[in-house]
This record gives structure tokens, C-alpha cells and sequence, in this order.
């Protein structure tokens, strides 16, 4: 487990304790529903309830001599129940809890990444309200391109996140199944009922069928959702560590009082929590692998995905819960230079509104080729010569027969650039309430 990124609350629901806590569940719940199909007496279930306990350090103890898990958290519950304990695990195979539990964890830790994500939703619309008109450069290729604002930059990444949101809640609804179905999912030592019962007590459906494991493609699903919501906060935190290189500067992610940007350098001022997240993130990505690799297993089931989803569950949660803070808190007390955006958009001396230019010809008795033509030699005249470009036009004679001053005037308003603005923003709010 990535302890060092561990919130509490996460780092709460992947601890030994809940875990084990996560067991004795599942087996009181199948002991409830062996009692009310008349197989386990109600004083012995009331002595079970009562009784059935354990301790991490005698699990530990016990598991060293038997190397096996779930037979020592058993061997640790009878030493407190006695001789009621015969009726625990009453036809159950191992990963009847094992499995079922683990889809209780997966289904707790999933409403924990609900809950950041919401609130990062939240963060993200209210800056992108905040920033719907400011100006700033739109890059394709890592070049100028046309001017956008920087809120529908940041609008981008909020519709990005309402389809996690809809990913992950599906997910989340594949998780949520147990089964409690014998050794290899014929309930051979079981009555159906049990299972349908225990489940229900649970919140948990049962898979319609199974081997000895829940299949492996649930897990994997959930393990892509987690995957692919890092992979797009690594998108953002890579966004702001463009906007923050120095010859951009557009802006920066917070640095606190007291922090030190370099052990050398004494001015810099880096995006250093931008990029663990970039970095984490190819954690994330890297046990999606894993997570795959799990799917096709031997027959009703080998243990080969055990051992890893021991360490790609717990982490793969752990890293996203701590990747959704940290970007939610970056975007709050991020430092935005608007005024630093406008003067990048002038960087080109009028470039960037070379199409609007084109469209103008366009409209004249001209044909894009010859349009196109002419807006082309003007660009590269002013790229090359370093060279205003509304001023290269207004002295060009083919340009001037075609456009009035005015006309070529109107081409280099950042106004228009805001026009449809709302019309965005309206398209993306407009299935909320």
C-alpha cells in the first residue's frame, strides 16, 4: 500500500482491521441466513453475534504456522466463540467471504471517490464561471492557434469529469455483487437461499453465476474507471505545468510561504505537485495491466490475481483519492494572470486572427485558394520579419482592392472570439438542475 499518499479515510477502509471487519460480515450474515432456513439454532446465533471477535496480532500468529489467511482469521474467531463456531463458515469456501468482502470494499471506497469527485465537479465549475471570459490563447501542436477563454479550457475538463462520474456509478453498480456459492459455484454444501439472504442483509447482488471467485472482468472494470480518471487529472496537472513554464506563465500552481522550489536555485518556483500527479498517475495506468492480466485465470479459478490485487486495489484507490485532492486543491488556490494570457495572445503580432482574415476574403468576389493565398504571404512576412500583421495587410494593395480599413480593423477584435461563449456553456449545464 502507498502509505506516504494515504488519506485517512481511504487509507481507513484498505487498513487489516476493516478488512477482517469486512469478513466477520459476511460470515454472520450466511450464520442469519443459516438460522432462518432452521440450520443454525437461534441461542447459538445469538452466542455467535455475541462472541465472534478477532485479533489482527493472533491472526498473524496463526497464519504463520497454517499459510492460510482465512483459516487463521477463522481459527481467531472460534478461540472467542467455542464450540458455536462449527456453525460458522457452514459450506463456504473461502473466497465466498473473501470475495464478497471484497466487493463491500470496493463498493465503500468507490463512495469515497463519488464524494472527492463531486466536490471536484463543484471546483471546476466554479472556476470555470469565473474564467468563462477571460482570454487566453488556444494551442494546437503546442502552437498559437486561435484565441479561446480560460474557462472553456477549464469547462473542458469539467464535462471530462461528469463522464467519470457516470463510468465510475457504473462500475460501481457491476461491484456490487457477492456470491456464496460453494467451492466452485455449484452451492453443492449450500441452499441458494443463503446466499440470496446473506447478500441481501449485504446491500450486495448475487453474480447469476460463478466459479470459486467472482469474475475477474468486475474488478478489472473498476480498476480502468480509477485508470482513466487519474490518466485525465494527468492531463490537467500536465496543462498547468505548460501554463506555468516561464515563457508562458499564464499560470501557477500555489506555492506556500516557507516553500523552496530548488536546493540550488534559489528564484524557482516549480510545478512540483503537478507533477507527482503526472506521476502517480502512470502507476494508476500501469495496474490496469495488472487488473487485466487478472481476467483469464485457470479453470473455476488459480490464485495468480490474489497476490496482486493485494497491492493494485488498495493502491490503485489510494492514488486516485490522493490525485482528486490534490487537484482540487490546486485549481482552488491556483495563481491565474489574466493579463499575462493577453499579452501571449499579442505574442504573434496579430497571427492568431489570420483565419478570421481569410474568412473576410472569402466573402468578397475572391476564391479561398487566392484568399488563402494572400493571407499566407502576409503571415509569413510578419512571422520572418517579426513584423505586425494588421499592419502588413493594411499596406498590402491586393488586400486593401478587396477590404476596407475598417473591414481589416474588425478581423483583430477579441470580442468576436467571445460571441458563442455562452452558447458552451449552456450546452454542458444544460442537463443539471
Amino acid at each position: 500500500m502507498i502509505k506516504r499518499y494515504t488519506r485517512p479515510k481511504m487509507g481507513a477502509i484498505w487498513n487489516e482491521r476493516n478488512k477482517y471487519k469486512k469478513w466477520l460480515e459476511v460470515e454472520l450474515a450466511v450464520c442469519e441466513a443459516w438460522n432462518e432456513l432452521g440450520e443454525i439454532p437461534s441461542e447459538a446465533l445469538k452466542r455467535i453475534k455475541d462472541k465472534a471477535d478477532f485479533s489482527l496480532k493472533r491472526i498473524d500468529e496463526i497464519e504463520k504456522i497454517v499459510k492460510h489467511d482465512v483459516v487463521a482469521f477463522l481459527t481467531s474467531i472460534a478461540e472467542n466463540v467455542g464450540k458455536d463456531s462449527r456453525y460458522i463458515h457452514l459450506g463456504l469456501t473461502s473466497y465466498d467471504v473473501v470475495d464478497t468482502a471484497l466487493s463491500l470494499l470496493i463498493t465503500e471506497a468507490l463512495d469515497e471517490i463519488l464524494k472527492d469527485l463531486s466536490l471536484f465537479k463543484k471546483t471546476l465549475k466554479e472556476q470555470a464561471l469565473k474564467y468563462k471570459f477571460t482570454p487566453i490563447i488556444g494551442r494546437t501542436h503546442g502552437v498559437h492557434a486561435e484565441p479561446i477563454t480560460f474557462g472553456v479550457k477549464i469547462l473542458v475538463w469539467y464535462e471530462e469529469v461528469k463522464r467519470h462520474q457516470r463510468r465510475i456509478i457504473q462500475a460501481k453498480e457491476n461491484i456490487s455483487c457477492g456470491r456464496i456459492a460453494g467451492a466452485v459455484g455449484t452451492y453443492i454444501h449450500l441452499d441458494p437461499k443463503v446466499e440470496a439472504k446473506a447478500l441481501k442483509k449485504l446491500n450486495l447482488k448475487p453474480a447469476h453465476v460463478s466459479t470459486q471467485i467472482l469474475q475477474r472482468d468486475r474488478h478489472a472494470e473498476v480498476i480502468s474507471m480509477l485508470a482513466l480518471l487519474c490518466t485525465s487529472l494527468d492531463k490537467i496537472a500536465q496543462e498547468i505545468r505548460h501554463l506555468q513554464k516561464t515563457e508562458a506563465l499564464e499560470l501557477e500552481e500555489p506555492f506556500t510561504k516557507g516553500q523552496k522550489g530548488s536546493s540550488a536555485m534559489p528564484h524557482k518556483r516549480n510545478p512540483v505537485r503537478a507533477e507527482r500527479i503526472s506521476g502517480l498517475a502512470r502507476i494508476a495506468r500501469s495496474n490496469l495491466q495488472t487488473a487485466l492480466e487478472n481476467i483469464p485465470l485457470w479453470h473455476e479459478r488459480d490464485i495468480s490475481h490474489s497476490s496482486a490485487e493485494r497491492v493494485i486495489i488498495p493502491d490503485t484507490f489510494i492514488i486516485t483519492d490522493f490525485l482528486l485532492a490534490e487537484t482540487t486543491d490546486i485549481i482552488t488556490n491556483w495563481h491565474v494572470y489574466p493579463e499575462k494570457m493577453k499579452e501571449n495572445i499579442n505574442l504573434t503580432q496579430g497571427l492568431v486572427f489570420s483565419q478570421k482574415v481569410l474568412l473576410a476574403l472569402t466573402k468578397k468576389d475572391i476564391s479561398r485558394e487566392d484568399a488563402y493565398r494572400l493571407v499566407q504571404n502576409n503571415s509569413l512576412k510578419a512571422w520572418k520579419q517579426k513584423t505586425d500583421f494588421k499592419k502588413l495587410l493594411l499596406s498590402d494593395p491586393e488586400i486593401k482592392e478587396i477590404l476596407t480599413e475598417k473591414e481589416i480593423e474588425e478581423c483583430f477584435s477579441l470580442e468576436t472570439y467571445l460571441s458563442k461563449i455562452d452558447y458552451i456553456f449552456n450546452k454542458v449545464f444544460a442537463d443539471e438542475s
